[in-house]
């Protein structure tokens, strides 16, 4: 299904019913990387799995901004008229979580991020410089976006009182002590660093976000 909202049309794929539940992918995925996590999800909630702007079927860009992609999710919830859903973000989609939290907070009732980062220096620096040297060569706005921002002050973390579940894989691009950092900054976060597990492989075409789901919604 489509959406034309903030001046961009975005791609979403509803499925289930239940209370609502968002995914929001990293940079340059689409929806699709949640194949495996959506039917199970499905059985529960209405999920909602989106397409950024600029991704999968949402209308290409060339501008690309966290602070206007949360925007756009905010837009869509309230067009929508999605009651306080819950909402998950991996990398990415995390950053655009908690912007979405910090700037409409209220408009959701929990948040899971994962693999997220408060600034580029949150991102190990082997990872951070192989970014820097592809860009010289693609010239890739979303690639510019990660190397440029977000920039979200630690303190700020402290205005967000909803639940939030804190996740990262034991070998993550973020730095562990990054991961640690926004937990401990957030008034109600739960923090879990899931064994032999790197970035996306939990994630990506996997199930095995599932569990984490379920207890913390339980």
């Amino acid at each position: 299904m489509y959406i034309h909202i903030n001046r961009q049309i975005l791609f979403y794929e509803k499925t289930g019913e239940g209370p609502p539940l968002l995914l929001l992918h990293g940079n340059g995925e689409d929806h699709t990387i949640f194949d495996a996590l959506t039917p199970l999800l499905s059985q529960t909630y209405t999920v909602y799995a989106i397409d950024s702007r600029g991704h999968g079927a949402s209308n290409p860009t060339e501008e690309y901004s966290y602070i206007d992609m949360a925007e756009d999710i905010a837009q869509l919830i309230t067009s929508l008229e999605i009651h306080a859903p819950v909402l998950y973000g991996f990398s990415d989609g995390g950053i655009i979580g908690l912007l979405l939290a910090l700037h409409h907070p209220g408009l959701i009732s929990r948040l899971i991020i994962s693999g997220a980062n408060l600034n580029p220096r949150g991102m190990k620096l082997t990872f951070l410089h192989k970014v820097k040297q592809h860009y010289k060569k693609s010239g890739n706005p979303l690639e510019r976006m990660m190397l440029e921002e977000p920039d979200i002050k630690p303190s700020a973390l402290a205005q967000i009182r909803i639940p939030v579940l804190v996740l990262a894989g034991e070998y993550d691009i973020i730095k562990s002590a990054h991961t640690k950092l926004i937990a401990a900054k957030l008034p109600n976060a739960q923090l879990a660093i899931i064994p032999g597990e790197d970035h996306g492989s939990y994630i990506i075409h996997s199930d095995k976000l599932y569990p984490y789901i379920q207890d913390f919604m339980e």
